[in-house]
């Protein structure tokens, strides 16, 4: 069979796409396609998937964070990026979807917006876990903080562990109010 010209061959963008969730969760290539396609499917209905026609080209994901890269057919853009945002759980665990951004090739992607020249790695720095006999652990990431207590984890921010205008709570006990 031959090749058809270039001109009359599909053309693709890829939405380099950040996927967060719980430290515990453990996420895999095939089930976030299969949510791709089913919120594609539920969003845009059956013609308007497949001329969509999104594909996970590239996944990754360990302690909670990572990324993909999706292809979507170029005219298809906005619709593919839709269905994306609909994305809100995968194997149960639930899911959070973040579009960094679209490239017209996948190594300019990784490039871009995943901050890598040589492979598929996460842009995400060092992650580590405190664990305190007197309190629940907590895993640090980017500015969140997950506490794990006995029925699950519990997001927060940096922002909603700290006390505007306040240096330690101790300090502020001792002091006599001015």
């Amino acid at each position: 069979m031959k090749h058809l010209p270039k001109h009359l061959r599909p053309r693709w963008r890829y939405v380099v796409v950040g996927l967060e969730s719980w430290p515990d969760a453990d996420l895999s290539r095939g089930p976030f396609q299969r949510e791709v396609w089913y919120a594609a499917q539920n969003l845009l209905g059956d013609p308007g998937s497949a001329d969509a026609d999104l594909t996970v080209v590239r996944f990754r994901f360990e302690a909670g964070t990572g990324a993909a890269i999706v292809r979507v057919r170029r005219g298809e853009l906005d619709r593919g990026r839709a269905a994306l945002a609909c994305v809100d759980a995968v194997d149960g665990h639930p899911v959070g979807v973040r579009v960094r951004g679209v490239s017209g090739t996948i190594r300019a992607g990784e490039e871009s917006y995943l901050g890598d020249a040589g492979g598929f790695t996460d842009e995400r720095t060092v992650e580590h876990t405190v664990a305190d006999e007197s309190g629940p652990g907590r895993r640090r990431r980017d500015g969140a903080v997950d506490v794990s207590t006995p029925s699950g984890y519990v997001g927060a921010t940096d922002r909603d562990t700290s006390r505007p205008g306040r240096s330690d709570p101790v300090d502020d006990a001792d002091s006599d109010g001015h």
